[in-house]
């Protein structure tokens, strides 16, 4: 991960210089957390992922000029993808195949998967805001200050929802 100082000095190159190295610079450094993040929304689907992925840093450099450094710059492209992952279900009916997604787990030991079954179980059981929320707070370790500036909700609305989805997480275990 880039140090504050790191992060702006590659920004002001590419706004400077239209820069396309220190953007580059910048993916390497938040494309997996973003990935992350966003597998974590479409619940597991790969391509989805790669699409919102793409769009997120494409628009982004594009947009770069607009970011004014009042959050971090991982902050700014979250918001992105976010929005990103709001207008495709936008553009789709909400009943579609991104209710249905489930993840996509590699070989891994016994345990791992137990764990990994009980945390999607957990998952299913959130809406996409709580879900979206709980991954940013509780994976990506984000403030919640700054899962509120990437979501767009009050404060009050995110300790809602993260109340709300510890309930149906443990709800969800229990069953």
């Amino acid at each position: 991960m880039l140090g504050k100082a790191q992060e702006l000095i590659l920004i002001a190159r590419c706004i400077a210089t239209d820069d396309r190295d220190a953007f580059g610079q910048l993916v390497v450094a938040y494309e997996e957390p973003l990935r992350r993040f966003v597998m974590n929304i479409t619940r597991g689907d790969a391509s989805l992922t790669d699409d919102i992925a793409q769009e997120t840093f494409l628009k982004a450099y594009l947009a770069i000029r607009s970011f004014k450094g009042i959050a971090s710059f991982k902050t700014w492209l979250f918001r992105i993808a976010y929005n990103e992952f709001v207008s495709y279900k936008r553009r789709y009916d909400e009943t579609s195949d991104i209710d249905d997604m489930q993840p996509v787990c590699g070989s891994d030991t016994v345990a791992q998967s137990d764990a990994k079954m009980d945390l999607q179980v957990c998952l299913n059981a959130l809406n996409d805001a709580e879900r979206t929320i709980v991954h940013l707070f509780y994976i990506e370790d984000l403030p919640i200050k700054k899962v509120c500036a990437i979501t767009g909700h009050p404060e009050g609305t995110v300790k809602s929802y993260l109340s709300r989805a510890r309930a149906k997480m443990a709800a969800a275990l229990k069953s």
